[in-house]
């Protein structure tokens, strides 16, 4: 086996990006104080990161897409009976059980964030969209947003146990090439990390979410008092 790029730069770039964007929004929501409109902008931020993230998984390079690590479930037996194998080879990319880990994980993340733009602090600040829907609305969202969190914090544990478990028991470290993009292996590379399609693709979501949140929102109405 020999050192292939299998992460190309996006896609690191998202994964690092998304750690500091989750710490952030536990930080500002349970550490700080009055840091409320922070919370609400890492949480833009995010769903920024979440949406790129959707649109380079079905156009980004080979180990990046959906298609190549999310399998069916005869894939996953498969896998699973190999776990604890010290000598099974390693995957170039997600494995198996690992890709559905990160579908998981993504779901609860874009819960969170669409949730949020419906959120309130109660005093000074809402949520874009929170004037548009009913009470019983917002009380859903307000669960929801606590809940796939409390979730996310499970799913981050056994992630973070998961890259242990290789790490120590199977001798496979997942972590630096989510930093250099390379790991040892006989499977195909890919020829590059696709820059500047990944650059029109974030303007592009930038944009569109500027316009979702700022934009499009109709005014809130006021009401007058005589």
């Amino acid at each position: 086996m020999r050192q292939q790029l299998i992460w190309d730069l996006p896609t690191r770039l998202f994964h690092w990006l998304l750690v500091v964007s989750i710490a952030a929004q536990y930080v500002t929501a349970e550490w700080m104080d009055d840091a409320t409109q922070w919370h609400f902008y890492i949480g833009y931020f995010t769903l920024g990161l979440l949406v790129f993230r959707l649109v380079w998984g079905v156009i980004g390079p080979t180990y990046a897409r959906f298609s190549q690590f999310v399998k069916g479930p005869s894939a996953v037996i498969g896998y699973l009976r190999t776990l604890f194998d010290k000598n099974s080879a390693a995957v170039a990319g997600h494995n198996p059980l690992g890709g559905w880990f990160v579908v998981v994980m993504l779901l609860l993340l874009m819960v969170q964030a669409v949730s949020g733009l419906f959120m309130t602090d109660d005093i000074f600040l809402d949520g874009p969209y929170r004037h548009l829907v009913s009470n019983n609305t917002l009380d859903l969202m307000n669960t929801l947003h606590h809940l796939a969190f409390d979730i996310l914090l499970w799913v981050i544990g056994l992630h973070v146990a998961a890259i242990g478990f290789y790490a120590v028991y199977k001798k496979q470290k997942l972590v630096p090439p989510m930093f250099h993009g390379k790991k040892d292996t006989n499977d195909k590379p890919i020829p590059s990390s696709r820059l500047w399609l990944a650059l029109v693709i974030a303007l592009v979501t930038a944009a569109a979410l500027y316009y979702a949140i700022e934009i499009a929102p109709p005014t809130p109405e006021v009401e007058e008092y005589f």
